[in-house]
């Protein structure tokens, strides 16, 4: 006989997992914990197989009922439903797999290495925040510029081309990234070429006057705050080091023996060389006692381990309340200062200069120097130049 949904909902669990028969090869399987499981009997090319239809009470007696209906109408087809089951589901994880947040997120996890922590983070945040939450779910082989258009507008709109461009240009790389797995056909930003604004290129902040240079320095000298922020912001100068690289040194890459900052560059990952000046030494050495005892040479105050860095902003506030604005100078801005000045003014060579700002330096063929080329001229360089800062800060 059929059953009832009261009689369902009164079933009791035994010993022993019991089936209760409905009709067509569908019962209800009780197992001894109470739970009840739906299931369906059938023959396919002359093997019993069955297949399950759900836990009650989420499916009902008639939702039962209405699956072995389904499932019956692809046994007349010639359909074995465990495989059709099947293929929808593999088809339901390629779909899941093909995303553009998936595709997004795979291309990230392979090149994020490549880059420095802070840029991998606003890299990752812009998708979260322009494109994820309008175009995450949709099949990228699916979307097309009209798709992109009206998120990139919306950054451009905010007053932010600049980031608008750079997100547009984000999203032809994961493009491409999936043309390449094979899971898209083409890359639809070539389309909107021209339809943003231009974007305004703008320079970090520097000075290159050698008399305000030294009020900078001045200022600088005279500040009187957490010591750690203190030495950071005298070696910036001296130094001319990217910010985020000065923020994440570490003790075991300074050598106060030979005087030297070996680390690994945070642009194109090169090995860098800092030749160290007596007195950039001698503020390392100074900071000894103080953050020593932990991993980085610039703990944050707000970190009682030591394990994390002073932020990125901490230099910057730390200028800006010396009355440095933010038209002057800013803490980037001293590696073109030292770019302009050690060669207008020092007289040495631009290359000597390059390979000090970490840069990539190629020769007349086009292969790039080895960063360890020209260690004693950029060593007397760097002396060089830590004593022209103390001149400038004398003069008066």
């Amino acid at each position: 006989m059929p059953l009832t949904a009261t009689q369902v909902r009164n079933l009791k669990p035994t010993e022993k997992p019991r089936r209760y028969f409905d009709g067509g090869g569908m019962y209800v399987e009780v197992k001894p914990n109470g739970a009840k499981y739906w299931f369906l009997k059938y023959r396919f090319h002359g093997k019993e197989k069955r297949i399950s239809l759900g836990v009650y009470p989420e499916v009902t007696l008639k939702m039962a009922r209405d699956l072995r209906v389904e499932k019956k109408r692809l046994l007349s087809r010639g359909i074995d439903p465990s495989a059709e089951r099947k293929a929808r589901k593999v088809a339901g994880q390629e779909r899941a797999a093909n995303t553009f947040e998936s595709v997004t997120r795979e291309w990230f996890t392979k090149n994020e290495s490549r880059w420095a922590p802070a840029y991998s983070s606003k890299i990752i945040r812009r998708f979260e925040m322009y494109i994820f939450p309008w175009l995450g779910g949709e099949p990228i082989a699916d979307i097309k510029a009209p798709d992109l258009l009206p998120l990139v507008r919306r950054i451009e709109e905010r007053g932010a081309v600049e980031t608008a461009h750079r997100t547009l240009a984000l999203c032809g790389q994961v493009l491409r990234y999936a043309i390449a797995t094979s899971r898209a056909e083409r890359d639809c930003t070539t389309d909107l070429r021209g339809a943003l604004a231009p974007a305004k290129r703008t320079h970090f902040a520097a000075t290159t006057d050698p008399s305000q240079f030294g009020e900078i320095l001045r200022a600088i000298d005279s500040y009187k705050g957490n010591p750690v922020v203190e030495a950071a912001l005298k070696l910036a100068p001296l130094l001319f080091v990217r910010p985020g690289e000065l923020r994440m040194a570490k003790w075991a890459d300074i050598d106060l023996e030979t005087n030297e900052w070996r680390y690994t560059a945070s642009k194109n990952k090169p090995q860098h060389i800092v030749p160290l000046p007596r007195q950039a030494a001698a503020i390392f050495s100074g900071l000894q006692p103080i953050s020593g005892h932990t991993s980085l040479v610039f703990p944050s105050i707000r970190s009682p381990k030591g394990t994390r860095p002073i932020s990125d902003a901490t230099l910057t506030a730390a200028l800006r309340r010396m009355g440095i604005d933010k038209s002057e100078t800013c803490v980037h801005g001293f590696r073109a200062t030292a770019r302009t000045l050690l060669e207008e003014v020092l007289g040495y060579r631009p290359e000597l200069t390059e390979h000090q700002l970490a840069h990539k330096v190629k020769d007349p063929l086009g292969r790039a120097y080895n960063r360890t080329q020209h260690l004693p001229e950029r060593r007397e360089m760097m002396q060089a130049w830590a004593d022209y800062l103390d001149k400038l800060k004398a003069d008066t």
